[in-house]
């Protein structure tokens, strides 16, 4: 994403304290809730260094999924173009403008905010994003990814906060004991790496887990005869009984454990191999192989 300097203090967006938070929450009668994964942040200093990792500039339309009471949109607001603010909570979503039109007056042209699920919106209204800047609820954090990065293929850039286990998971390589699904799937569409780790403190209320800052890069899929479908099929097939060989967990996926091994050899693919194995390029090979279906 670049390497910027750390986002200076700016008079046109008033961060919200701790205390401005609990007020917020107070007022619009709000109450964090486990079921929509609320962890609200309240340190000035975690919401400047995400803006300053993320590497956003006044050219950036940026998507936030989440934005819960402001503390990192008005953070954000400063720095770039746009805000396209995501958020499901209703009381959320309508109080959302009105602080910002408190905390940054000069700033709240640049804020759009879409009432909606981030793991079943359509369309986001306004520019297409360009990147995407969240602290994402720990229960939806993949489905959201994988979701808007198919939906909004003018998102190059991707910086997350998620809980740490999310984060191992979704960065793990091929081979390591946490590669799997989510690790698979994001390589379709991005280079993903940690980009730092987040304490519990920084967030109302605290969690009873660490969480990590993950950075997303753009870049073109396999070059396959596979749709997306097809190759998310084999992912998810291999890792469905992940203790078995490939030719036995795809046995099911090719009609029969001979056939499986047929498509697999047909693709450079060890059949005695296991999915943590394979990156994204051999899943892509082995769908191009699935044997024509009943």
């Amino acid at each position: 994403m670049g390497v910027t300097q750390t986002p200076e203090p700016d008079d046109r967006s008033r961060l919200l304290t701790p205390a401005d938070v609990r007020a917020l929450a107070e007022r619009f009668g709000i109450r964090p809730t486990k079921t929509l994964g609320q962890n609200f942040v309240i340190d000035h200093g975690t919401v400047r260094r995400v803006v300053r990792v993320a590497g956003v500039t006044d050219e950036d339309v940026v998507l936030e999924v989440g934005p819960g009471l402001g503390s990192l949109t008005l953070a954000l607001l400063p720095h770039v173009r746009h805000v396209t603010a995501v958020e499901v909570d209703p009381a959320l979503a309508a109080a959302l403008p009105g602080t910002v039109a408190d905390h940054a007056p000069d700033l709240a042209d640049r804020l759009t905010v879409v009432l909606g699920d981030a793991m079943r919106i359509t369309d986001v209204p306004g520019p297409e994003p360009t990147a995407m800047v969240a602290n994402l609820p720990y229960n939806v954090s993949v489905p959201v990814l994988l979701h808007l990065l198919e939906l909004l293929p003018g998102l190059r850039r991707v910086l997350v906060m998620v809980q740490s286990e999310v984060a191992d998971r979704i960065t793990a390589s091929p081979g390591g004991r946490v590669y799997g699904v989510p690790s698979a799937k994001i390589a379709w569409y991005a280079r993903a790496r940690r980009a730092g780790a987040v304490g519990r403190n920084v967030f109302w209320p605290a969690p009873n887990v660490d969480s990590g800052l993950v950075e997303l890069i753009r870049r073109p899929p396999p070059a396959t005869k596979a749709d997306r479908t097809e190759v998310f099929g084999v992912i998810d097939a291999a890792f469905a009984q992940r203790r078995k060989t490939l030719r036995a967990a795809l046995a099911g996926w090719a009609g029969s454990a001979p056939a499986a091994e047929a498509a697999l050899r047909a693709a450079g693919v060890d059949p005695g191999a296991r999915g943590e194995s394979l990156d994204v390029r051999a899943f892509a090979a082995i769908a191009e192989h699935r044997p024509p279906q009943d």
